[in-house]
């Protein structure tokens, strides 16, 4: 049990991976911008995870992983911020490719300007109201500040990338929340990542810190934001 952490990585990210050379699909042509949307998010979210486990807001159980470990992070940790983002960025372009905005199947993964002002509206609201009642605790702080700032950012800046975003990450929550699930115990007799429930607002959805899936949406929209602004500067 001591490799699982490694499997939900490796298993997240070979499908992606090997499906990138499809000669339609062709995403390993967007590599580049996308290791360096992963660098840019690392830099945020590594440091504070490297914080987060030194207090013990959030930790590892031995058990499940290998035992290597760099800055006190163990080596799958680092991993997750590769392979998850990197299965979750490809399926958002495979779902773009499949259902283009304005397809002749009059379905497609991208909202109206109308909807994705409501969804961020909402969204936004909902994180405010929730640090206004729970401020006091660092999950929920860092979390919900580090994504009311990206999602203001990429809605002000790169409206267009949110209004395909937000829907395709409604359909990225489902495998996300089966990996996570795993994570913080599920199916498992022991989390592979235990957290101190007063830094966080204690709702699970099963075992999922509902933080988690809004650490999802910021996790992601950095390494999306970057590669578009990338795409645009270029």
């Amino acid at each position: 049990m001591n490799y699982l952490y490694l499997y939900l990585n490796i298993g997240s990210f070979l499908i992606p991976f090997l499906f990138s050379f499809h000669p339609k699909l062709q995403f390993y042509k967007k590599w580049r911008s996308l290791f360096t949307g992963i660098a840019v998010m690392m830099v945020f979210f590594i440091s504070w995870d490297v914080i987060f486990t030194r207090n013990g807001i959030w930790g590892f159980n031995d058990a499940y992983i290998t035992g290597y470990k760099l800055l006190n992070l163990p080596i799958e940790e680092w991993l997750f911020f590769i392979c998850i983002p990197y299965a979750c960025i490809f399926t958002h372009y495979s779902l773009q490719y499949f259902f283009p905005k304005g397809s002749n199947t009059g379905f497609s993964f991208a909202f109206s300007e109308k909807t994705t002002r409501i969804f961020y509206v909402l969204l936004q609201s909902v994180l405010i109201v929730s640090l206004w009642y729970f401020y006091d605790r660092w999950y929920t702080l860092i979390n919900f500040c580090y994504t009311i700032l990206i999602l203001g950012l990429v809605f002000n800046y790169q409206k267009e990338v949110l209004s395909t975003f937000l829907p395709t990450f409604l359909v990225i929550l489902l495998p996300f929340f089966l990996v996570n699930g795993v994570l913080t115990g599920s199916w498992i007799e022991d989390p592979v990542v235990w957290y101190d429930n007063t830094e966080n607002i204690g709702l699970r959805i099963g075992t999922i810190p509902v933080e988690d899936s809004v650490y999802a949406l910021g996790m992601l929209l950095t390494v999306l934001g970057w590669m578009e602004w990338k795409k645009v500067k270029i």
